[in-house]
């Protein structure tokens, strides 16, 4: 469908077009300086001491799991507000993810007190999810976590240039996995980030990366090496030189492409409380710094969501639901053993979330437009 205005849309100009024929010249396309330049680049943007370049963000999760020593039977706290992945992640090391609520309505993203209530004699670990860009409360977590000893892992998918108490996002745990998925702030199509202060992590993680293995093609090319080792059960995660040049060029540019995403949430929501007062708006209050990733609102109680949904596209403009909480898809839905606590605030939010959108292409009178339909529709609900 031609959508009037579409959930997402990404920017790129002739200077990705010129990374990506860089790269073409150059005749070297799998991982190599070009990757370790995008590595660098991104860890002096978010002020990590090492950063690795993955195929997605997903891979970067597993990883992230495998790294931090969850063994089977473990069990690691996660929000079920999230997309699929963070909880399949612990599943794929043999894990139980254990299901925290969120706070509010008012604030999305996984709640400390619920977290508390979750944690056994198996806990291992708490995966954050930093929801639509802003911060979880991570000072509570952090506290909670050296309380019981926990690792923290943050999925960061949501927060290329978040920050909350001079860090940025994905830097306070243990490790922070970042996407660079074609929606997101900044995009390679596909692709990720794993940031960690560690240096054991970082060596571990390097080498789980690809396959195990103490040295890259890209190593022996250059001549640092003539051979290799395997020392660990690795995978194959690694990016390719392509999506790292787009990553380069599109980094320059996300500070600019943030700070239009504001401009435009800040119109929003003066446009949805002038004419839309009955439609919620989580994240009023501040709490950081966010990169406003997406722009989530709450139906009032009672709207048929599909229906309003159907509306919004019969005037050409698309919406989206962030997310289905994972507790209910089939393939968890039997799992009892994830439901440790009640999740209100979850079954609630998970019901009434409609993503409006957002991204830098966006004018103010495209704004204009979606909060005109939503009046529009609403009324003929």
């Amino acid at each position: 469908m031609a959508w009037r205005i579409p959930l997402a849309d990404i920017d790129f100009d002739v200077q990705e077009e010129e990374a990506v024929l860089r790269v073409v010249r150059s005749r070297w396309l799998s991982m190599g300086e070009e990757t370790q330049n995008f590595e660098s680049e991104f860890a002096s943007f978010i002020g990590a001491k090492h950063t690795l370049a993955v195929s997605n963000a997903t891979a970067a999760l597993h990883l992230a799991c495998i790294a931090a020593g969850i063994q089977p039977g473990d069990e690691v706290i996660v929000p079920s507000l999230s997309f699929v992945a963070t909880a399949n992640a612990v599943r794929y090391v043999g894990g139980i993810p254990i299901f925290a609520d969120i706070e509010s309505e008012d604030w999305l993203s996984i709640s400390p007190a619920s977290i508390e209530k979750c944690i056994s004699a198996k806990t291992r670990a708490i995966i954050v999810m930093h929801y639509a860009g802003y911060a979880c409360d991570m000072p509570a977590i952090m506290d909670i976590a050296q309380k019981h000893n926990l690792v923290v892992i943050e999925d960061s998918a949501h927060t290329i240039g978040s920050e909350l108490d001079g860090h940025k996002l994905g830097t306070w745990g243990a490790m922070g996995c970042f996407s660079f998925f074609s929606n997101k702030n900044m995009t390679t199509g596909e692709g990720g980030m794993l940031a960690t202060n560690n240096d054991t992590l970082a060596e571990r993680l390097k080498a789980l990366r690809s396959h195990g293995m103490t040295s890259l093609s890209w190593d022996r090319h250059k001549g640092r090496a003539w051979t290799y080792d395997v020392v660990d059960l690795g995978y194959n995660y690694r990016i390719d030189e392509l999506r790292a040049a787009l990553g380069r060029t599109q980094l320059k540019k996300v500070g600019g492409f943030n700070q239009r995403r504001e401009a435009l949430t800040i119109l929003y929501r003066e446009l949805l409380s002038e004419l839309t007062p009955t439609v919620h708006m989580p994240f009023t209050k501040a709490r950081g710094t966010s990169c406003y990733h997406i722009m989530p609102v709450l139906l009032p109680r009672g709207t048929d969501r599909i229906k309003f949904m159907e509306g919004m596209k019969a005037e050409g403009i698309q919406t989206s639901i962030h997310y289905p909480p994972i507790h209910y898809f089939k393939n968890y839905v039997e799992e009892k053993q994830f439901l440790r606590v009640d999740l209100p605030i979850t079954e609630e939010v998970g019901m009434r979330e409609v993503t409006l959108p957002l991204y830098p292409a966006m004018s103010d009178e495209d704004v204009k437009t979606v909060v005109d339909a939503i009046r529009k529709t609403l009324d003929g609900l």
